[in-house]
């Protein structure tokens, strides 16, 4: 009880302003500490969840000196660990060394390092390490850390353990070295899942399917996804991105139903804070849409903060909904960079097949009977045999019930036939059952998010127990929302 009355003390000191300076990084760096440690001996996850929150906090103000004098603060100097850790930190701002060694002076160091500080540790380094660009340390730093974590068995671990895991595979794909590690995910992926880390087989299960979607092994990952027990969800974060990853998979499959249920619910998911996850989102989503032969709403493409990212997408969306070939040609080459760069190519080439078929629709719509030199001068085939084709397409387009029409090969005429009311047909059910279905799934998902204070049915509470659970209700809203803007 007095632990945590200090603990709720010195909370408003680390989440308020942070200062510039070295010295007082270091204090925070202290108190963060303090918060692990009493989290490990008390085994409160959540208190160590805190800590890391800080600490991304704490990120952008974290510098050299102030990193020193925590290692020698928090680690038995002498150490294997200790010596490792202190090599990648350089020995530069001597005058704010000098402050921070006076100050930790006053602090004599534990006897022995909890695993928690240890791992801590490592993260602290490798976070500062890749924010300085030092990336064949960071490789290093994150290799030994991942070697430390193997020896772990702890369920206060799993928190730092998860950080430490998704910097490890940064730490590797900034240098191009992703392949290198697919084989240590998989053996930490298979530890986690031995030991119940279930948040450790969230993160790492994620990091494999980017591993996989990098080297665009589609197969390899969505063998490994099918395999990998599921769970209920421990992070929105990491349940978003595993969203983003099957809707990847589900689009190159061709199953575009389920990639776009999946592509909207992960940038739905996704915090506001995290704009460039929610703009991939986005572009995916939207191609998605159209080779599925809907065309998104103006509004996806106006949304603050996208308007420039998804301007390709627009023009192309455009062209698409015009049925104008050489139009989406010309916006192709045109942002081909930004495709590519996307990884987007190969769905756009497939959209071309969707381009010909709108434009043969309004061709239905417009003429009740037109002829087939004239359909492949306004879809603007470019072949050798362009009529030979139209006829080709135009049959295609029939058979699959995209125009409600019929070929004369007499007289060489595509002649359409009469539009009948559609509301005399299952389409308007169809839509909406697609609604109520929707509808229902998410009241399910709200139902299932519900949080109720234990015993609530047996007694009855006082009002100082009322006010204690409103105040408790009320951090845990403030910790998931913080945590929503800080992991992206």
């Amino acid at each position: 009880m007095t632990q945590d009355v200090e603990m709720k003390e010195q909370q408003p000191a680390v989440s308020n302003s942070i200062a510039p300076t070295s010295p007082t990084a270091f204090q925070h760096l202290k108190d963060i500490a303090a918060l692990i440690e009493t989290g490990a001996y008390t085994r409160e996850v959540r208190r160590i969840v805190r800590a890391i929150r800080w600490t991304i906090q704490l990120r952008k103000k974290l510098k050299g000196s102030a990193l020193s004098a925590f290692l020698n603060y928090a680690l038995v100097p002498g150490s294997e660990v200790h010596s490792r850790l202190l090599s990648y930190v350089p020995k530069d701002d001597e005058h704010e060394m000098e402050i921070d060694t006076a100050t930790s002076v006053t602090q004599s160091p534990a006897k022995h390092s909890l695993p928690e500080i240890e791992i801590f540790c490592y993260f602290l380094v490798l976070i500062y390490l890749i924010d300085q660009k030092k990336l064949s340390e960071a490789k290093a730093c994150s290799s030994a850390g991942i070697a430390r974590l193997r020896n772990v068995n702890r369920r206060t671990v799993d928190v730092l353990a998860s950080r430490l895991y998704f910097y490890y595979s940064l730490s590797y794909e900034l240098t191009g070295d992703l392949a290198e590690i697919r084989g240590n995910l998989l053996a930490l992926h298979r530890t986690a899942t031995l030991r119940h880390d279930e948040l450790g087989q969230e993160t790492l299960l994620n990091l494999l399917l980017r591993n996989y979607l990098h080297y665009n092994l589609y197969d390899q990952a969505e063998k490994l996804r099918s395999k990998a027990p599921r769970f209920e969800a421990h992070s929105n974060q990491q349940f978003c991105r595993y969203l983003f990853y099957l809707g990847k998979i589900r689009t190159i499959q061709l199953e575009y139903t389920d990639a776009k249920e999946s592509l909207l619910q992960a940038a739905r998911k996704a915090p506001i804070s995290a704009l460039g996850f929610r703009v991939q989102c986005n572009k995916w989503a939207v191609i998605v849409r159209l080779l599925l032969g809907e065309i998104p709403e103006r509004t996806v493409f106006m949304q603050k903060g996208m308007e420039k990212a998804l301007r390709p997408y627009f023009e192309l969306t455009n062209a698409v909904r015009i049925g104008d070939l050489e139009l989406f040609k010309s916006v192709a080459e045109k942002f081909s960079s930004t495709f590519s760069t996307d990884r987007t190519n190969n769905l756009i080439i497939r959209l071309r097949h969707n381009v010909i078929r709108t434009g043969l629709r309004n061709i239905s719509i417009s003429y009740s009977r037109i002829s087939l030199a004239d359909v492949a001068k306004k879809l603007r085939l470019d072949s050798a045999n362009p009529v030979a084709d139209a006829e080709s397409i135009v049959s295609k387009a029939i058979r699959d019930g995209a125009i409600d029409a019929m070929i004369d090969h007499v007289n060489g005429w595509m002649v359409s036939k009469e539009t009948g009311d559609i509301y005399s047909t299952n389409e308007p059910q169809i839509a909406f059952n697609s609604r109520i279905a929707f509808c229902l799934n998410m009241h399910n998902e709200a139902v299932r998010a519900l949080r109720f204070p234990p015993n609530s049915h047996k007694e009855k509470e006082s009002a100082e127990k009322r006010r204690e659970r409103q105040q408790q209700e009320q951090e845990l809203a403030k910790h998931i929302a913080e945590e929503d803007d800080d992991e992206f």
